[in-house]
């Protein structure tokens, strides 16, 4: 985004301008716009979605759903996880003799919204953390997540690349649901190692 020459007659209500929103091109830096916009065309306000409003279900495409989730506050990428960042979802559960088991439920799925809050240390630093994420996934992968929420200590985002975040995946863990297939590919991880990856059952991840 850049400011532009106008002609005064011809800007009509709804254009932002610099006199009436000085700081906008670092306010709307990574916005979603529900429709398009061309290059040299005045921005307008209905042109941008608000992702905490109703606008939301605008944004959704065919077949999808909009599903928040609480995630962990200290493996939110730090607060660099923005809206239209492709991220995995990791679930992590205290497994015997104080081991944590880790596995990855959902790759590639998008984020709708980020809710963001300023955290401060101790030694009174600050910085930008998410805690509760709103995700676009498919009907299958909504019920994966349900029963993740229900059985994991924590959910934790990873973000990923965007140069392999092109390709979208649907898939899911589908083990974690009643009659699902597949085998889980679960980590323990104790001292903070990885020391083993098995392969379960649903039930023997109960």
């Amino acid at each position: 985004m850049r400011w532009m020459a106008w002609p005064e007659g011809s800007v009509v209500d709804g254009f932002i301008t610099a006199s009436t929103r000085p700081d906008a091109i670092a306010e709307l830096s990574g916005v979603v716009v529900r429709l398009p916009v061309f290059e040299g065309e005045p921005l307008r306000r209905e042109k941008i979605a608000d992702s905490s409003s109703r606008i939301l279900s605008a944004l959704l495409p065919s077949g999808k759903r909009a599903v928040s989730t609480e995630i962990s506050v200290a493996t939110g990428a730090g607060g660099f996880i923005l809206p239209n960042d492709r991220v995995d979802v990791i679930m992590v559960r205290k497994g015997e003799e104080d081991n944590f088991l880790t596995e990855t439920i959902l790759s590639n799925v998008r984020v709708l919204a980020i809710d963001q809050q300023i955290a401060e240390a101790p030694d009174g630093s600050k910085s930008v953390i998410g805690t509760t994420a709103t995700l676009e996934l498919t009907p299958d992968q909504t019920k994966v997540i349900a029963v993740a929420q229900q059985m994991a200590d924590r959910l934790s985002l990873a973000l990923r690349s965007v140069a392999d975040a092109q390709e979208e995946d649907t898939s899911a863990a589908d083990h974690l649901l009643s009659g699902g297939d597949g085998q889980p590919i679960i980590q323990v991880i104790k001292s903070g190692e990885v020391v083993k990856s098995t392969s379960s059952t649903a039930n023997s991840m109960q």
